[in-house]
């Protein structure tokens, strides 16, 4: 059996077998409840973490950079400009690759470091968009991803960022949703994880 005659059986019987989950809408807004602002960053972890991303949370910009500082070390940095970088985190990496430096030096970064304009609770999904000071790259072309955000730009839902950030996705050279490590299956069916960007996803919350 070839692996396309495989696929297709699988499909075939899935088709057949295949139910619809039980999903538990009664924390959500088509009920018209409001979670919290710490339900939400609860909820954001715990899809961080089934995920299999590493997720901090921080209580002062300071503990922001700290943990900055202890999980990038020596290794070399692509990352946002500094005023797109929320607390100060830019100016810790001075040294650091960005969207002007040479695509070898960029290629050469070990660390991702990226902000986020929104994390979605509802997936643990980083909704990032690229432009002047914030290269895509960043958040695609490292081994692995460091992305910071802010308690405040934390969403329950998609349908919540499209109304909130319109505008912005609007003038956005490029909108990229990130829900964990880059995954694949295309090589002979078995599930590998960085082929298509970051094996890695760290994302750090701050106050």
């Amino acid at each position: 059996m070839n692996a396309r005659t495989a696929i297709l059986d699988r499909v075939r019987r899935a088709e057949r077998t295949g139910h619809v989950p039980n999903v538990d809408r009664s924390r959500g807004p088509r009920t018209g409840v409001r979670l919290s602002p710490d339900e939400i960053l609860g909820r954001f972890v715990q899809e961080l973490t089934a995920l299999g991303v590493q997720a901090f949370v921080e209580e002062s910009g300071g503990g922001v950079c700290a943990r900055l500082l202890a999980l990038i070390g020596s290794r070399t940095v692509l990352r946002w400009d500094d005023e797109q970088l929320p607390y100060g985190a830019g100016r810790l990496f001075p040294s650091a690759a960005t969207g002007r430096s040479t695509r070898d030096t960029q290629a050469a970064a070990e660390i991702g470091l990226t902000g986020a304009d929104a994390g979605i609770a509802e997936t643990g999904t980083l909704a990032v968009l690229s432009g002047d000071g914030k290269p895509r790259a960043a958040s695609l072309l490292p081994p692995t991803h460091i992305a910071v955000v802010r308690r405040g730009d934390l969403l329950l839902s998609m349908g919540e960022f499209f109304q909130v950030h319109s505008d912005a996705m609007a003038g956005a050279a490029c909108c990229t949703f990130i829900t964990g490590p880059s995954r694949t299956a295309d090589i002979e069916l078995t599930l590998t994880l960085g082929v298509h960007g970051p094996g890695a996803v760290i994302v750090i919350v701050g106050p």
